[in-house]
């Protein structure tokens, strides 16, 4: 609690109380919107504005700037100035030693407050500090003017330079400067560019005008000036880039100059968004930075539709070089679109050479569409439905959100009823997996929250709020983004052009008996029969896990961590035709697992396993969770003065999907089935046995929760403690070698784990826990989860509604 905001909470109460229209903010000293929406009407109050409103509009402005501007010793109404104050003390600034008399004490924090702003203090001594009601809109909301946990240096820089220079302009408004890309600062940079396109009425819309401007920006490297200032922002906006090959992904800086780095880094967003690849700033690029569908008529390879598939729109499509489209597997009680695949209809996508992805959609248009329990009956009919078309084992179903849906709603609804869709498919072994249609923000959300494989992103809707100021998703697979009409002879229809990232590829056949995993499995089953058949010595267990690992996890340090492996059997099985089978599908998530580090974690955990005491780390965890939680340590201390908080930066960093990490979501689920498969082979299972248990009989489907129950003891104090120990021990010599090993040598940090105070280093550890058991939840976890976000929410709602 803040005493300075319960003074303001207190007096804005009981001074506009009885003020008809006046939404009375709760008395408990914590800043939030239904306090500045109280100051907003209290400030409305004063102008003479009736009815009330709980938002600084058009004429609450008007009315504000027809009074001129406020500085020192200004007097003309005292509760304005006084209004003022306690917006500024509820920002952090000290606003006044007394209320109500605009004097030198209020003058230096609205100077504090213009400096952090970007604008200039507008004076020296009493003669700056002045409030323009621009500004005094920004003192009565909640955007923040200084960094926030999360945001950079550089987006803040380009944030404060943006204010700096277009603050005074009639279409641009002040924007936060919390280092925080958002829509706000999205469509701050929009006008700038339009500004200096020199469009008479800047909207912030990518409209006609402003993309025939921006095809004359044709930047390379070697330019200089404002429009690589403008066009650098938005590539700081848009990164880093996702990237399989760097763990935090590939960043860029704001500039001045078009240099080889921003070249590079721009070659790197092409190849990402499926543009050709010349690191310029050709339109294609400037359009994909700045809005969700990009250039809506670049070339395309997918498309989706409503409409059947006929012999006719097949040869089109293929015409047209559309190779894959998406087609609904349902049409709900009620609709009159029959967009369901029909009979026979995949049979002539496919001998047409094309390939198809199955969505699925019931209504789906508004908040009350969505919650837990229907995620979970249209998961069950989804999988009926899929089955019965013949889909494959292992294919994404994109269920959609077809709707503008804020960020409230998605935590309150959407996220709970993807949640219902990955239990409903668990029920039925998980033959399909789920991905997510809809907005960018949506697509974002919902897949690092419920693991959704694949977003299909509604880019065409490029004005939903959810599309603005978020990047494309990482794991983006389609990108929706234009509607045309089809006239192909006699016959019409609609399609929609759709960019493939080639990282799903849909399916161009049914009823495979097969699954992802098959050939992984059958492989480990070949190589154990030759480890079983081998004349030396050896485990013929422990031989397979040496063969997998031995190239990208053998020597060097790995000999030191978890023993040599056996250079005679390698030798044996590759005269047999063996070779490494680096990486496979989980059947149950889509994701591509590493089988090189998957067999290195198990051979370390079959090797140094101490059953008698569970609370102790060895080898075998160094090689598994342990090391991937010191390099997360180092991820979060290069990023910590961006994130102080570790247990926040866990939280937000381990993983997820989609986000970039050294402890990234298939590392987690390397660990969990290394720990299994040694688990396993130790309790008198074969390791081609263990493999097809996990892969092929359903034993992935409870990896998280036997996995959480068996190596970190099923709770939270032991979790912790294991964390702790990794980090901290002191008493082995392979877990204090990885902690300098990964920390230090590699990772280039010289504050090692056990350097840190308890109170620094304990919330980190915290958030470890917290991310292992998030991802035992049960059915009744995600219910609780559902219940009270959308409790929060529906009563959020109802008091707007009241206030307005």
């Amino acid at each position: 609690m803040d005493e300075k905001v319960l003074d303001a909470q207190k007096w804005v109460n009981s001074t506009y109380g009885s003020v008809t229209g006046y939404a009375r903010c709760p008395e408990n000293g914590r800043i939030g919107w239904s306090t500045m929406e109280s100051l907003v009407m209290g400030l409305q109050h004063e102008l003479g504005i009736s009815p009330l409103v709980a938002s600084f509009g058009p004429t609450t402005m008007s009315r504000l700037q027809a009074l001129g501007d406020i500085g020192f010793g200004w007097n003309k109404n005292a509760n304005i100035v006084r209004i003022l104050q306690h917006g500024l003390f509820c920002k952090g600034y000290w606003g006044a030693n007394g209320y109500g008399e605009y004097g030198a004490v209020t003058v230096e924090a609205v100077k504090k407050l213009r400096v952090d702003m970007g604008l200039p203090e507008g004076g020296t001594g009493t003669q700056g500090g002045i409030t323009t009601a621009k500004i005094y809109k920004c003192i009565l909301n909640m955007d923040a003017y200084i960094r926030i946990p999360g945001g950079t240096d550089d987006v803040r820089s380009i944030q404060r330079w943006l204010n700096g220079r277009y603050w005074t302009k009639d279409a641009y408004s002040i924007g936060p400067c919390d280092g925080i890309y958002s829509r706000d600062v999205q469509k701050a940079l929009m006008i700038a560019i339009q500004y200096e396109l020199g469009i008479a009425a800047p909207n912030g819309n990518f409209g006609p005008s402003t993309q025939a401007g921006l095809k004359n920006q044709n930047l390379g490297q070697g330019s200089s000036g404002l429009w690589v200032d403008l066009f650098s922002a938005a590539c700081v906006f848009n990164s880093p880039i996702p990237t399989g090959t760097s763990d935090t992904g590939i960043p860029t800086t704001w500039r001045s100059s078009y240099d080889a780095k921003l070249a590079e880094w721009v070659r790197e967003f092409q190849r990402f968004c499926k543009l050709e690849v010349n690191g310029r700033s050709d339109y294609q690029t400037w359009a994909q930075l700045l809005v969700s569908m990009g250039d809506p008529d670049r070339d395309v390879t997918g498309s989706d539709t409503r409409f059947e598939i006929t012999a006719s729109r097949a040869k089109w499509l293929r015409d047209n070089k559309i190779e894959i489209v998406g087609r609904y597997i349902n049409d709900p009680p009620g609709s009159t679109l029959d967009k369901e695949i029909k009979p026979g209809e995949l049979n002539t996508i496919f001998s047409n050479g094309l390939r198809v992805f199955p969505i699925y959609q019931d209504n789906a248009r508004k908040f009350a569409d969505f919650t837990y329990t229907q995620g979970y009956q249209h998961a069950l009919n989804a999988h009926k439905l899929a089955a019965e078309y013949g889909f494959n084992r292992g294919t994404v179903i994109y269920f959609a959100v077809d709707y503008d849906a804020t960020r409230g709603e998605i935590d309150a609804a959407i996220v709970p009823y993807f949640h219902g869709v990955a239990a409903g498919l668990s029920y039925h072994g998980k033959r399909f997996v789920h991905g997510v249609y809809g907005s960018r923000n949506v697509c974002t959300v919902v897949s690092r929250q419920t693991g959704a494989r694949y977003s299909f992103v509604s880019g065409m809707s490029w004005g939903f709020s959810g599309n603005l100021g978020v990047p494309i998703p990482a794991n983006w697979s389609y990108n929706q983004i234009k509607e045309i009409k089809v006239t192909n002879g006699s016959d019409t229809f609609d399609l929609d052009r759709t960019v493939v990232s080639g990282a799903d590829r849909g399916q161009n056949s049914v009823n495979k008996p097969s699954g992802p995993a098959d050939g992984f499995i059958d492989y480990v089953q070949r190589l154990y029969d030759h480890a079983v058949a081998f004349p030396g010595e050896g485990n013929p267990n422990q031989l397979v896990m040496e063969f997998i690992r031995h190239e990208g996890y053998g020597g060097g340090d790995w000999d030191f961590l978890i023993g040599k492996y056996n250079k005679e059997f390698v030798a044996y099985a590759k005269g047999k035709g063996m070779s490494v089978m680096a990486d496979f599908v989980d059947p149950y998530t889509a994701y591509e697992l590493g089988a090189e580090h998957l067999m290195a974690s198990a051979n370390g955990h079959f090797v140094s396993w101490m059953p008698s005491n569970k609370r102790a780390v060895n080898e075998g965890d160094v090689a598994g969770w342990g090391g991937d939680l010191l390099t997360l340590y180092v991820d979060w201390r290069r990023a910590k003065d961006e994130f102080p908080n570790g247990r926040n930066f866990v939280q937000l960093k381990m993983a997820k999907v989609g986000v970039a990490s050294s402890f990234g979501y298939n590392d987690l689920i390397e660990d969990a089935d290394a720990w299994l498969l040694a688990e396993a082979v130790r309790g008198g299972k074969t390791i081609a046995q263990a493999v097809r248990d996990l892969y092929n009989g359903g034993g992935g489907l409870t990896r998280f929760s036997r996995y959480w129950s068996g190596r970190f003891n099923g709770n939270v104090t032991d979790a912790k403690f294991l964390a702790h120990n990794i980090l901290t021990a002191a008493d082995d010599v392979e877990v204090v070698a990885a902690q300098v090993g990964l920390v230090t040598v590699r990772g280039g940090i010289k504050t090692l784990p056990a350097m840190l105070g308890y109170d620094e280093l304990e919330p980190f550890e915290q958030g470890f826990a917290d991310v292992l058991l998030a991802r035992t939840g049960t059915e009744r976890s995600m219910r609780a989860t559902y219940e009270a976000n959308h409790a929060k929410y529906i009563k959020a709602a109802k008091a707007r509604a009241a206030r307005s």
